[in-house]
């Protein structure tokens, strides 16, 4: 079978501690990054582009931040759209009152203060785990919203609380059509996720894992508790930060808090379970479900029904198959997508004797 590795030998260290290992490996990378690099860009319409492409890109970027934090440290949260907020804001502030920052460097530092008042929230991780982080973890999801919401300061004193996010111009180039926003997401993306993908590779994410399946153990072998949860929730919060920007600069135009409310943070939960726990892959596989399967199902329905049935009973009829297939998933394969697709490689590699 051509997926199968014998023969590929390691010849140093390095060579041993790729990212991708296996050749077919890295032959489907290059392809994937060619078809969104150069065919997407030539054969999507603006729609596409703007409407669901962009979207997805991004909440994959949201639900690897809550990976790494749940997935690889094994720290639960459910304040994952309040730490885009801040992201979001903190960018917006930026820009607004120093207009000659470039928007990357907004990005960054939007990021930046979303990992702190990820670590300051983080904090109850030393002593509570378990629902009680969660619960912690809500509480600063409610906080960071009521906070937008009530000190005018953070929107510039605007009277609707609403205010439209400042243009993104870079080099001469603006990035002001789907296209180039498209272009500019998919590259932070792939930059971060490659990243996250290295970064659970080295001591910090060996560590993490260490202290995700049991802390006792971790502790007792030397690994600093406080010091890896931290660095999870920083790390996390920091992704999740840029993912916000992005969502208020490239997706909506505009900053509201209302944007980042808690169902933002169920959504992106779900997708994190549905997609795989501990894997990198899982975040966008997860974010390909929930975004891109209603739309599937959505356009189905129009079809088999010639629009002869309403828009709303479609609508409700597209919820029922989505919660069954994410139930199905679940108990087919309860480690999620990326599980399944691990599975059908290994059946490959010992393919035509597969287990």
């Amino acid at each position: 079978m051509i997926y199968r590795e014998a023969g590929q030998f390691k010849t140093s260290y390095n060579s041993d501690q790729a990212i991708l290992p296996i050749f077919q490996d890295r032959v489907a990378m290059v392809l994937m990054l060619l078809f969104a690099f150069v065919v997407i860009p030539i054969v999507a319409n603006d729609y596409w582009l703007g409407s669901i492409l962009v979207p997805f890109l991004v909440l994959s970027l949201a639900a690897l931040g809550l990976n790494v934090l749940t997935g690889y440290a094994g720290q639960i949260s459910l304040g994952t759209a309040g730490f885009m907020a801040v992201g979001a804001f903190a960018a917006f502030n930026l820009q607004i009152r120093i207009p000659e920052v470039p928007f990357l460097l907004a990005f960054v530092w939007g990021g930046l203060w979303a990992a702190l008042v990820g670590v300051i929230f983080g904090l109850p991780s030393l002593r509570i785990k378990g629902f009680y982080l969660a619960v912690a973890t809500l509480a600063a999801q409610f906080f960071i919203e009521w906070l937008f919401t009530h000190f005018d300061w953070f929107t510039n004193y605007s009277t609707s609380g609403v205010i439209t996010a400042p243009p993104m111009k870079m080099l001469g180039i603006a990035f002001d059509n789907p296209l180039n926003k498209y272009l500019l997401v998919l590259c932070i993306v792939v930059l971060l996720a490659f990243a996250v993908r290295n970064l659970v590779r080295s001591e910090v994410g060996r560590a993490w894992m260490a202290v995700r399946d049991m802390d006792i153990a971790a502790a007792a072998i030397g690994i600093n508790l406080m010091k890896t949860k931290l660095i999870a929730f920083g790390v996390s919060s920091f992704i999740c930060g840029v993912a916000g920007a992005l969502w208020a600069y490239v997706v909506l135009g505009t900053v509201e808090p209302q944007a980042f409310d808690i169902s933002r943070s169920f959504e992106i939960l779900f997708m994190v379970v549905i997609g795989g726990l501990g894997s990198v892959a899982g975040a966008f596989l997860g974010a390909a479900f929930i975004v891109l399967l209603p739309i599937l199902l959505n356009n189905l329905g129009s079809l088999f029904t010639g629009g002869q049935v309403s828009t709303g009973t479609i609508s409700h009829i597209e919820y029922m198959v989505f919660g069954t297939f994410i139930i199905f998933f679940l108990i087919v394969e309860p480690n999620g997508l990326a599980r399944l697709w691990q599975i059908g490689k290994e059946k490959l590699r010992l393919w035509p004797f597969p287990y």
